[in-house]
């Protein structure tokens, strides 16, 4: 049952695969928590697709609680996975993994699959894997490389630009050969994604080029800073965007929409990320300044979340 607007990448993919396998497809065409879990048990629902925002709606509606999902896989793509939000659905007995594509990789590009050897994990090992990007399917290329396109380690920490090639890339844009041009400047599709690639061959985005910030010359993932903040126990969700700054460029800042009947103060949500600086999971100069508590973070229409306009309306 995909739980994507059918006009977004994400769910161009199952229709097809479904029909070749033969398999029943459900569709509930309005996407509102009572309705999907009716379907997935009615319906007898055993895989599904989504972005982080779906998940994050169903397993907060209080219908949940009372369900048996111990059958349900769900993959997630179209925004990075919050290990927050995986540790929740898998409390559930959701079987979760995260996946990635863009429009111009028709769509899937990698999956977050578990290797044999990493089936007996702990769960709370298992799901660092199960968020990460992922492993590149078969057919595909996947690659980091440097601004003069100097592939770099595999180190899990180098970051570089992600580039890819497989046999049914887009080879460009619609009467725009300009655009066509930079996408593939020299055998590689650039899709403006900054990740690194650990030495298992995971690969893990860690921003969009356009969203990454920028402080003091570093840079800082605002999808990690996100990712972290998400394991405080009373958070809900999370965004992080870069603001101007007079000395540095920018400055990272944090919001959280906290759980319902939960409570944290800024300072609190200021000094959990200080542990991860404190453990090295960060650089000092990534801790954020500012947090704000807010009701609820813009989204786009395909559930992402909208960082153009917190920009706008945090950088005044």
């Amino acid at each position: 049952m995909p739980m994507t607007p059918m006009f977004h990448v994400h769910a161009w993919g199952i229709p097809y695969i479904a029909t070749m396998l033969g398999v029943k497809q459900v569709y509930p065409g309005r996407y509102e928590p009572e309705m999907l879990l009716k379907l997935i048990l009615t319906e007898k629902v055993t895989i599904s697709h989504c972005v982080p925002t779906i998940l994050h709606m169903l397993v907060s509606s209080p219908a949940v609680k009372k369900l048996d999902l111990s059958r349900w896989r769900v993959v997630i793509g179209g925004a990075r996975f919050p290990k927050g939000l995986a540790q929740a659905a898998m409390d559930m007995g959701i079987e979760v993994m995260s996946g990635f594509g863009m429009s111009e990789t028709c769509p899937i590009i990698s999956l977050a699959t578990l290797k044999p050897g990493m089936l007996d994990w702990p769960k709370d090992k298992q799901v660092d894997v199960l968020i990460k990007t992922g492993l590149p399917i078969p057919l595909v290329e996947m690659e980091i490389v440097d601004p003069a396109g100097k592939p770099l380690p595999h180190d899990g920490k180098t970051t570089g630009e992600l580039v890819m090639r497989a046999p049914w890339l887009t080879s460009g844009y619609f009467k725009d050969p300009e655009q066509s041009k930079a996408l593939w400047p020299d055998g590689w599709l650039h899709g403006g994604d900054i990740a690194n690639v650990d030495p298992e061959g995971y690969i893990q985005i860690t921003d969009r080029l356009k969203d990454v910030i920028k402080t003091g010359g570093e840079w800082i993932s605002s999808l990690e800073l996100e990712n972290l903040l998400s394991q405080h126990p009373a958070v809900s969700e999370t965004a992080a965007i870069g603001i101007p700054d007079a000395k540095w460029g920018e400055r990272p800042m944090m919001l959280a929409v906290l759980k319902a009947g939960a409570r944290a103060l800024p300072e609190e949500l200021k000094a959990f990320m200080q542990s991860f600086v404190d453990s090295g999971k960060i650089p000092r100069y990534g801790l954020p300044d500012r947090y704000e508590i807010v009701a609820e973070i813009p989204k786009t229409s395909v559930g992402k979340i909208n960082k153009v306009k917190l920009r706008e309306m945090y950088s005044k």
